[in-house]
């Protein structure tokens, strides 16, 4: 399979919201694309009733309706999932996660994987996400937030990549809280791009459904479809 591994600098930095770009681009470019989630946690609750918010904007994007497809390990606490797990009285189930990754083997040609809070965050009680994207084998793309911390955030998230021997695509920015004219925001692109050789691949502007910007300005042509490893798994 050919796919990208979608991390964070931090949970809630918009890994899904980078991700939903990032399927759309390809599925309107005709590659017939998968997406997987590991585990996701924190439902919104009605009753007897949970959804995820995550899964059902990666089904969208992804033209999915069956979220089992997506992810099968779903619980309800905001929480990293052995934790969340634990308080559903349940135990992190690794091999549906990698069973879910490999349905999608059959189904598309690129499958692009959303990990789970920052790469370290635990994925079980052993595993860290960081071990499931290597498992996978799939390039990383570092989504991390538009202001102020990012630079320290983005470049710890490399050194932990490269300590763990993980191909790194490259950065996007998201400015998911209107930074971008803050001196925070200003700065992080020329900033990274002087620090790291990985490339800036763009910022996401506030509430844009297309394209990253190369620079904030420009807008940048990714073929995320190149930018996908091959690698059994």
């Amino acid at each position: 399979m050919r796919g990208l591994f979608i991390t964070g600098t931090d949970t809630n930095v918009g890994k899904t919201y980078v991700t939903s770009i990032i399927l759309r681009e390809l599925i309107s470019a005709g590659v017939s694309t998968g997406v997987s989630k590991p585990a996701c946690s924190g439902a919104v609750i009605d009753g007897d009733t949970c959804r995820w918010p995550d899964l059902e904007i990666l089904s969208a994007a992804a033209q999915v309706t069956d979220i089992d497809l997506i992810c099968s390990q779903r619980y309800r606490a905001p929480l990293a999932p052995p934790v969340a797990a634990r308080q559903e009285g349940r135990q992190v189930d690794l091999k549906a996660m990698k069973a879910n990754l490999l349905a999608w083997s059959t189904r598309a040609e690129v499958v692009i994987v959303e990990g789970v809070g920052g790469l370290l965050c635990p994925l079980t009680s052993q595993e860290s996400a960081a071990d499931f994207a290597g498992w996978t084998g799939f390039p990383l793309i570092i989504v991390a937030r538009l202001g102020l911390g990012t630079i320290n955030h983005t470049l710890l998230t490399i050194e932990a990549a490269r300590h763990r021997n993980l191909a790194i695509a490259g950065i996007v920015l998201n400015d998911g809280d209107g930074l971008s004219e803050t001196p925070a925001g200003q700065s992080n692109y020329d900033e990274l791009t002087a620090r790291t050789d990985i490339p800036v691949l763009g910022v996401v502007g506030l509430g844009s459904q297309t394209a990253c910007l190369r620079d904030g300005e420009t807008p940048a042509r990714i073929d995320w479809s190149e930018l996908a490893a091959s690698r059994d798994v």
